[in-house]
């Protein structure tokens, strides 16, 4: 358990009892008419949950209290605690804010507004619920950060409670737990709740593992605390013969510390060396370094074990030395030298800025450490796509980080796995922006190279005009800065470029998806789309698509679903004439009821293995096969003229010939772009029947090229690498 949450996690018999330790423990900071604040907020929510029972039978007002009671041994202040302690009345009683507001005030009333707006989201899906209630917590953040820590501390006593809930609930609750809240709590550096919720959430996502680890951890328990004792001994004894203030402690690292190891780098338990820890906390950084020379002096250190954390923080603003040494036992343990500022920083994060009457006063430290809030809020800002959000959200918060250099010596941290152009965009959206190419270390490397700790990296631009970023970018970076910075440069850049991208990838899967409107009704349906997605007019939604903003293929089946209601619209069925029996046709084609027949393939849609095809009976020229999809395919077959010349037909599964396929491409004219076109179907060894090109009035350019594929899958394949062309705004299969 963690030390300073201990207290927090015990039964109370009653709600009055809970209500006492709240007391004892704010008592020394609060004034006497805080704590009757404190206590009238206890009568009114006790009230207000009157007859209200939790999961567990216990009376409703114990959550509430529990929470409160967390916050107060994190130091918060009476503002916090009453908040709370009110936190879920204007929710789930009768109570309304506008009465929260009249007897505490508009502080308080803010503040259980907004943890209560973030729990209280009517949406269509999961997915968006989550996303919304990402997107408001970080508002909410942005005002105020004590709404998340309220929200930690209610999700914390949620998850102590979690055994209520059915099984499936649980593991829905505690994977959100440790994809959003425990590293939110991370980058507060809020360190208890933090290890406390990652332990509870592992502990329903994966008991197995959960409980093998803290088995192997009982099984070493009583040589654990003398060889932990043993080793606070020898250093203590050492240290203090220098420092004269310095506390010794040991502690054991978390069970999902230890199962971040062992399952997700594939190590078994004797092979972390940080299971064990020694703690050095001091009055000054000097008496850090004089400490660092002890204990290398006293242990042989492991190399590539040692983290400077003290001249180059965490994000979370956290501080130390970390040294991973060898004792004579031959077991490894970690040594963490730090001064009391930045163990109180470790320890309560940014509720040490209320623990130590810091408060929000706005100081350049304190606006620091809340910067990485106003980074994602600007990012989400640029993207309308909600599953989106909770992906770059996510990314972001990631707690392991690397620390790279400029050639000038300046360091910049990001997530591990992040690109030298996330690097370059860390810098400046205007280096991003201008990169052509960056050196690691002297020796250059591709953009979608992963930087790691220590690396030196140099961004090499261009001043070329009208040079920028690429959308493949796009699917490179890791961080929601970067992503978000690139987008903004197409939003604002290339607006009319957008405009037709989106239109042609919005084209191209209606078509795809047998989605076929007329005029009127296409842009009446569009234009109900782009409203449900926040965007003003249909242009707005297709630049959105153009420049990333908005993913096509995540709207799709919600698209499909619109068009079946309103449209009744189906893929055509083909109602054809009784057949007799299934014979092989030279063509790769089987025809039912005729045997050895002429077969063509029909111009108007150029049919290829994988399509579904039918046949038509022409006169004194076989048997004509097009696709069922084809304009000249009647969409029901006994309405047609001579339904009895419509006839079954099925490609051969055999088939390997090579089919021609004639595509039109939509591209930028430019100088270049056939030649890339023609390099491209030879790197792929694609044999070109025929090539063309000719510019539009809009200075565009159509290029239209016949080629020799072996069916659908070989044209979808070509398809999707040539539209990876600079330049490329949407291909057209010709006569489809």
């Amino acid at each position: 358990m963690k030390d300073i949450l201990k207290s927090t996690n015990r039964t109370f018999e009653t709600p009055e009892e809970c209500m006492q330790e709240i007391v004892k423990l704010i008592g020394s900071d609060c004034s006497e008419k805080e704590i009757c604040y404190v206590r009238k907020a206890y009568e009114i929510a006790a009230s207000a949950h009157e007859g209200q029972k939790r999961l567990s039978g216990e009376p409703y007002i114990m959550h509430p209290l529990s929470v409160a009671l967390i916050l107060a041994s994190l130091g918060m202040d009476e503002a916090s605690i009453i908040a709370a302690i009110l936190h879920d009345t204007v929710e789930d009683t009768a109570l309304t804010n506008e009465q929260v507001r009249k007897e505490f005030g508009e502080t308080i009333a803010e503040l259980v507004d907004g943890v209560t707006k973030i729990g209280k989201v009517p949406l269509q899906t999961k997915e968006e619920q989550q996303a919304e209630n990402i997107r408001k917590m970080l508002i909410a953040m942005s005002r105020d950060i004590r709404v998340i820590i309220i929200k930690l501390a209610d999700r914390l006593h949620n998850m102590r409670t979690l055994d209520f809930k059915p099984e499936p609930r649980r593991r829905e609750i505690a994977r959100e737990t440790i994809e959003i809240y425990a590293p939110i709590a991370h980058r507060l550096g809020i360190r208890p709740i933090k290890e406390e919720l990652e332990d509870l959430s592992i502990s329903y996502l994966d008991p197995v593992a959960y409980h093998e680890i803290e088995q192997s951890l009982e099984k070493q328990s009583k040589t654990r605390h003398e060889f932990l004792a043993d080793i606070q001994s020898r250093i203590d004894e050492r240290v203090k013969e220098v420092v004269s203030n310095a506390q010794v402690s040991g502690r054991i690292k978390s069970v999902h510390g230890i199962y971040r190891k062992m399952y997700m780098q594939n190590k078994n338990f004797d092979q972390i060396y940080d299971i064990y820890a020694v703690r050095i906390i001091v009055d000054t950084v000097i008496d850090c370094y004089n400490c660092l020379g002890i204990i290398h002096d006293m242990f042989n250190s492991i190399p590539g074990r040692f983290k400077d954390y003290i001249s180059t923080p965490k994000p979370n603003m956290y501080q130390s030395f970390h040294t991973t040494v060898l004792g004579k036992e031959g077991i490894p343990f970690e040594v963490q030298i730090r001064t009391w500022d930045m163990h109180h920083t470790a320890e309560y994060g940014i509720a040490a800025h209320w623990k130590y009457k810091l408060g929000m006063s706005g100081t350049a430290k304190f606006e620091e450490r809340l910067s990485w809030i106003r980074q994602l809020l600007e990012s989400q800002s640029e993207t309308e796509d909600v599953e989106d959000i909770v992906t770059t959200i996510k990314s972001d918060l990631v707690p392991e980080e690397v620390f790279v250099f400029t050639p000038k010596g300046d360091v910049f941290s990001l997530p591990s796995g992040a690109t030298v152009v996330d690097f370059a965009y860390a810098i400046h959206s205007a280096v991003g922006n201008k990169m052509v190419g960056a050196k690691v270390d002297g020796r250059i490397v591709p953009l979608d190279y992963n930087v790691k700790t220590g690396e030196i990296v140099e961004i090499m631009t261009s001043s070329q005009q009208g040079k920028g970023p690429s959308r493949d970018w796009l699917n490179i970076v890791k961080t929601s800065q970067a992503r978000s910075k690139i987008r903004q440069w197409f939003k604002k850049e290339r607006r009319e470029e957008n405009i037709i991208e989106g239109k042609a990838q919005v084209e191209r899967e209606f078509k795809r998806n047998y989605i076929r409107l007329s005029e009127a009704d296409f842009n009446e349906f569009i234009l109900k789309i782009a409203e449900r997605q926040h965007c003003k007019d249909v242009e707005d939604f297709y630049a959105a698509i153009g420049y990333g903003g908005i993913s096509l293929m995540r709207l799709m089946p919600r698209i499909k679903d619109d068009y079946g209601k309103l449209y009744k619209a189906e893929e055509p069925v083909i109602t054809v004439a009784p057949v007799k029996k299934k014979t092989k046709s030279k063509e790769g084609v089987i025809v039912e009821g005729i045997d050895n027949c002429l077969i063509k393939f029909s111009r108007c849609c150029n049919p290829l293995p994988g399509d579904s095809i039918i046949g038509f009976i022409t006169r004194g020229h076989g048997v004509s096969i097009h696709t069922k999809s084809c304009t000249n395919v009647p969409k029901d077959i006994a309405d047609a003229d001579e339904p009895e010349r419509w006839i079954e037909a099925y490609w051969d599964s055999g088939v390997r010939e090579d089919f021609k396929c004639t595509l039109q491409l939509y591209c930028l004219n430019r100088i270049g772009l056939l030649a890339d076109v023609s390099s491209m179907l030879a790197n792929m060894r694609i044999m070109i029947n025929d090539i063309s090109t000719r510019s539009t009035r809009d200075g565009r350019a159509i290029v239209m090229v016949t080629v020799s594929v072996n069916g659908v899958e070989h044209l979808n394949s070509l398809v999707s690498k040539i539209e990876k062309i600079d330049g490329v705004l949407s291909i057209e299969r010709s006569g489809i």
